[in-house]
């Protein structure tokens, strides 16, 4: 296989991606690589629920800890940063398992920042997705998308809808196509399996009730009083994160923290399913339905079927 290959093990929040991603490169010898547009921050650690000492001290982590939380810091800067990151990795013959919930990074790592930062228009995808609902409008979207990228158009089924829609929104944003855009991958340096967690929403949801009131026992409102006090401002980059934003009002204006705690579960609801929306948009993403024992296998399985693929 030419290029060096990588694996990612994305997932919306608390789907138990970072758990995979750990027994995966125990397994498989392999270092992780933070996917996570939070936990790149110092002094953030309760909120963002970055691995603990004892998970960093069994497995080499990176993209940890790398910035202020009065910094900013774009996906641009992450791209690079972490292809350096995997270089180093790879240089001691390990495999880097790229691990976080920020779609964007992964998608930039995939496929540069052009599709990466391609982002998705609401709006644009309700009419698209409107047309699709009217007679034939199927195949209208089809003949749409048959006119500015005959290629994903030959390779995408009329019934495809999200695909289709997704290809055409891809254009409308960014003035390239899909096909134009996949065959800049070819200056990617790396081979990126991306691999998904798919965990029903009811479990999904119980899971982000657990892990707030945790946080909060963990001394959550005191991190973010820390924070304030150390000169990191309600305006920050850093501190639009669910789980900061909404505690702010709790430790400046006494907000009661009840309300606050509900209103972390709430966005941390909606976030995740921004995130399985974001990560559907990402046509080479392999999903994972299993439990357990049955998870990792299924994971192997899908890692040995790819590089299967690369040989021939």
């Amino acid at each position: 296989m030419s290029k060096p290959f990588v694996l990612a093990v994305a997932g919306a929040t608390a789907s138990g991606k970072s758990e995979l991603a750990m027994q995966l490169a125990k397994k498989l010898d392999g270092e992780i690589i933070c996917m996570d547009s939070m936990q790149i921050y110092r002094r953030m650690d309760i909120g963002t629920a970055k691995p603990t000492h004892n998970e960093q001290a069994d497995i080499p982590h990176h993209m940890l800890d790398i910035i202020e939380p009065t910094e900013t810091y774009a996906v641009a800067d992450y791209a690079a940063d972490a292809q350096k990151a995997i270089e180093r990795v790879l240089s001691r013959g390990h495999l880097p398992v790229l691990t976080g919930g920020t779609g964007l990074y992964l998608k930039a790592l995939m496929h540069g920042l052009s599709l990466g930062g391609a982002g998705s228009d609401p709006k644009l995808r309700e009419q698209l997705n409107a047309i699709a609902d009217e007679t034939d409008g199927k195949k209208k979207l089809h003949e749409r998308l048959m006119q500015i990228d005959p290629l994903s158009a030959n390779r995408l089924h009329p019934n495809d809808v999200r695909r289709v829609v997704r290809a055409i929104e891809v254009f409308e944003l960014t003035g390239k196509s899909i096909s134009e855009q996949t065959q800049e991958e070819a200056d990617q340096p790396f081979s990126i399996l991306p691999l998904a967690i798919d965990v029903p929403r009811n479990v999904l949801y119980e899971r982000h009730e657990k892990r707030v009131h945790h946080m909060i026992h963990m001394g959550l409102v005191e991190e973010v009083s820390q924070l304030l006090r150390s000169g990191v401002t309600p305006q920050m980059q850093s501190m639009q994160g669910i789980g900061y934003k909404e505690l702010i009002p709790v430790v400046e204006n006494n907000v009661p923290l009840d309300k606050a705690v509900w209103q972390i579960i709430l966005n941390t609801r909606h976030y995740a399913k921004r995130q399985g929306t974001w990560l559907r948009t990402e046509p080479q993403m392999v999903w994972l339905s299993k439990n357990g024992e049955e998870r990792i296998d299924e994971a192997l399985y899908s890692i040995d079927s790819f590089l299967n693929e690369r040989k021939d």
